[in-house]
């Protein structure tokens, strides 16, 4: 095989193995609702499969995803929101009976590796979500202001 090819098709399977790693798996809860929150990488252009699962009393179920079939009795109560590198679950009228191990896996097509993240959610441990900060979104607005001040105080709308 040609040398040149090799090393073209080695590259490629190192970008699309390290394209979906799982970064993080955080929860809290919203209202009534558990807020699962699967931050991962996203280095590749290929689809990324995914799936939330819930193991209590060493079964397990899965709640939403693309690699396996929902559990009837969390399809109604489940929600997704799926951005670039970030996806949340949000499972409605959360209760001590959805307690247990929750696991966000990935999962690239024709791959046999799976990237995941397990975290342990109780009811009285959880936290409450915190509203977004605008500083962590986009600082934009807020330079812009900084740069702007001087504008403002010269037309005198503010003094310092």
């Amino acid at each position: 095989m040609n040398p040149a090819l090799s090393i073209a098709l080695l590259l490629t399977g190192l970008q699309v193995a390290g394209g979906q790693k799982v970064t993080s798996l955080t929860a809290c809860l919203e209202d009534q609702s558990l807020r699962l929150d699967c931050r991962h990488e996203n280095s590749t252009s290929l689809p990324i499969q995914f799936q939330f699962s819930l193991t209590r009393d060493s079964k397990k179920h899965v709640l939403l995803g693309t690699l396996g079939v929902p559990e009837h009795t969390y399809r109604s109560r489940t929600n997704l929101t799926n951005r670039n590198t970030l996806k949340v679950l949000y499972l409605s009228g959360f209760s001590s009976r959805d307690e247990g191990l929750y696991t966000c896996e990935l999962h690239l097509p024709g791959q046999l590796h799976v990237s995941q993240k397990n975290i342990s959610v109780l009811r009285d441990k959880l936290v409450k979500c915190r509203g977004v900060s605008l500083l962590a979104q986009d600082t934009s607005w807020l330079l812009l202001l900084l740069l702007s001040l001087p504008l403002l105080q010269a037309l005198d709308f503010i003094s310092l």
